[in-house]
């Protein structure tokens, strides 16, 4: 995923390098004898901007800590590539402090790459609860949450109304709208990110999720996909594509797409991060003023999103851990989490934000978020993650292109989930 969003444009990825390295004080937590000194922020897919102004500030005010700004490539993909590269060379790796997507904790945590963090020099009980979760890992505090995302239904209010239909709150009425009002005023019915890559196993989990089934338990090292919830979550993708109502073309869509296609006029209902209702509601969008949003449904109300976002985390290694944590509860203040989403477009993750007034009527999607993140859970917990992800992938991709039953891909995915987990 790309983010200037959290998601969701997917994930904004900073990467907090310090200068020089200590070999000792692995695990030891937040501000130490390594003391203080002059950091290197790496960010991809800060296509805000709305970041170098807030480092501006820090080092204002912090001259002997002064932050140095680096992107990395816009791609999670290719972010991850990088920065597991570098934790694997060693104790002198460039990135000290991580900024890394909320599922990427567990394998980090297992993997000695981040060491774990003391929870009483962050301000845990302001943020958002099922925020924290994401940044621990075996029961510990592995990083500390910056931004964080859930996914929305957003829907043509104009057309709706016309018909008399109120926005779904439930699968049936999702089906029923997308299949017979969305052709009578020539749009297509419901799109999500189907393309085979995170953001299909991000769907392909709420899909689960929302009927009541999981993926994998005990942090990974239980699968439990195998059961009528993902049966039924991931039939209702499969009889989207084959009842037509999620048009083919939905298969190749990844955000920017999805959200191009509903911004253009093109979607009854779409699936995605918050930062495509502020995109369709802004000038210049052919739909704007005729957007709404609401949680996802699920198969008898509300579903659950899957959370997104990103965390600090602190490389085993790093120099100057005091700054570092500084940093961290910097970008983590009431004051910069409020420019984060005025600037940034990215949902904070304070909650007392979600309630401010001002803000509210700024973002008016901010209450349907908040009730989205509080339902919201995480990917499925593993230290290996990306070969999970990759298998959810491919074999979802394969049950909504017809080739697999929902149940054949069920057991399927069982079988090659417990095969990563024994590895």
């Amino acid at each position: 995923m790309r983010w200037i969003h959290a998601a969701g444009r997917g994930l904004l990825v900073l990467v907090v390098i310090l200068t020089g390295h200590v070999a000792s004080g692995a695990g030891t937590g937040g501000g130490s004898a390594q003391g203080r000194g002059p950091l290197t922020l790496a960010t991809a897919g800060d296509l805000t901007g709305y970041l170098g102004p807030l480092l501006e500030d820090w080092n204002r005010t912090h001259p002997g800590e002064r932050v140095t700004l680096v992107e990395l490539p816009d791609s999670a993909d290719e972010t991850h590539a990088q920065m597991t590269t570098d934790l694997r060379g060693g104790d002198r790796g460039r990135f000290d402090v991580l900024n890394i997507d909320v599922n990427w904790t567990p394998e980090f945590a297992a993997a000695g790459w981040i060491r774990p963090l003391p929870r009483d020099r962050f301000p845990l009980k302001t943020f958002l609860p099922p925020v924290v979760d994401t940044a621990t890992y075996d029961g510990r505090l592995y990083a500390v949450p910056y931004v964080t995302n859930a996914g929305l239904l957003l829907y043509r209010k104009d057309v709706l109304a016309a018909e008399g239909v109120p926005p779904p709150r439930t699968w049936a009425e999702l089906e029923r709208a997308a299949r017979t009002v969305a052709p009578k005023h020539g749009l297509d019915g419901y799109a999500g990110q189907f393309l085979p890559y995170e953001g299909l196993t991000v769907n392909a989990a709420e899909a689960v999720y929302s009927a009541g089934g999981t993926i994998l338990g005990d942090e990974g090292s239980r699968v439990t996909v195998n059961s009528a919830g993902a049966r039924e979550g991931i039939a209702f993708l499969a009889r989207g594509v084959r009842e037509g109502w999620i048009p083919e073309e939905a298969l190749t869509y990844k955000e920017e797409e999805s959200k191009r296609a509903f911004q253009e006029g093109r979607l009854l209902f779409l699936r995605n991060w918050p930062y495509a209702y502020v995109a369709a509601s802004a000038e210049g969008s052919r739909v704007a003023g005729r957007v709404g949003a609401v949680p996802l449904p699920g198969p008898d109300g509300p579903g659950t999103s899957v959370l997104g976002g990103s965390n600090l985390a602190v490389n085993t290694h790093a120099r100057h851990l005091d700054s570092a944590a500084r940093l961290i509860a910097y970008l983590t203040s009431e004051p910069v989490q409020r420019r984060v989403l005025t600037r940034g477009a990215l949902p904070p993750v304070r909650a007392a934000l979600y309630e401010d007034p001002a803000l509210v009527r700024d973002f008016p999607y901010l209450p349907t978020l908040r009730q989205s993140v509080l339902a919201a859970a995480p990917r499925p917990k593993s230290a290996r993650y990306d070969q999970v992800s990759l298998v959810v992938q491919a074999v979802v991709r394969d049950a909504m292109t017809g080739r697999e039953t929902p149940e054949a891909a069920v057991r399927r995915l069982a079988r090659e989930l417990a095969a990563v987990s024994s590895r």
